[in-house]
């Protein structure tokens, strides 16, 4: 059960107040914990639904030292566990849904096919890109398309797939896309057997680093020799966010007339 609720920083439930959402949750029961796509759901007894997102620099820990910094949610169970939701940037959200419905309609609203679901197939990934003249990394990056591939995780594919993050999304073959669906499923399982990435703030609910950063085959890696050809990695914008390609095994799309 969670006996108490309590949230020092007001952005963290907007619009809601946070005393809105204190209310609907403590003194209720925990019937499962649950994610779609980067959001981690609570769900309550009485079909109550807390819906967490932990952004860039959010962080849960369970029983962390006293006078762990940037807390702005506390929880706690009626175990006697605790529980931090740490923020240095304060870019984290929770959200609240009263009933199953209302849950369904907000990630209907913000979330693709989950990239480890049986929905995930080429013939989706194929719909889902026709006529996208986007670069392939902002495809897989907007979360209404695939739900929960981040920045690293479509460098690293985008690697294994051997597709140039510029290229088109629309542009791609059937075989790159069955190469880029297959490499989304790997780069993600093995970023989850590593335990996630900790490269600024990331650590696990129990304070331990993550190792998938020593894995990177592209991610951070400028001007370090590929792992495959020798040659050096490049950095890059695509979509807006830092990117990392080796251009060898990687062509570079050519531009149209």
């Amino acid at each position: 059960m969670l006996t108490m609720l309590e949230v020092d920083d007001p952005r963290w439930t907007q619009p809601l107040a946070p005393e809105q959402v204190e209310a609907a949750v403590s003194g209720r029961l925990v019937e499962r914990l649950g994610r779609r796509g980067k959001y981690l759901v609570w769900n309550f007894e009485d079909d109550v639904h807390l819906i967490m997102h932990l952004r860039m620099t959010g962080t849960l820990l369970l029983d962390p030292p006293a006078g762990t910094p940037y807390a702005r949610v506390r929880l706690a169970l009626d175990d006697g566990s605790r529980v931090l939701f740490c923020d240095p940037r304060r870019f984290g959200t929770g959200e609240l849904a009263r009933s199953s419905e209302e849950l369904s309609a907000f990630f209907a609203a913000r979330l693709g096919v989950e990239p480890l679901g049986d929905e995930f197939t080429v013939e989706r990934l194929r719909t889902l890109a026709r006529g996208r003249r986007a670069p392939v990394k902002a495809f897989l990056l907007d979360q209404s398309n695939v739900a929960g591939v981040g920045n690293i995780y479509a460098d690293e594919a985008l690697f294994r797939a051997r597709i140039h993050p510029l290229r088109p999304a629309g542009t791609l073959r059937r075989g790159q896309l069955e190469a880029l669906r297959d490499a989304v499923v790997v780069a993600l399982r093995a970023g989850i057997d590593a335990g996630g990435a900790t490269i600024d703030d990331f650590r696990h609910a129990d304070g331990v680093a993550g190792a998938f950063q020593n894995e990177f085959l592209v991610h951070l890696r400028r001007g370090e020799p590929c792992v495959v050809c020798g040659t050096p990695i490049r950095k890059m914008v695509a979509g807006g966010r830092a990117t990392y390609a080796c251009e060898r095994c990687q062509p570079r799309p050519r531009r149209r007339p």
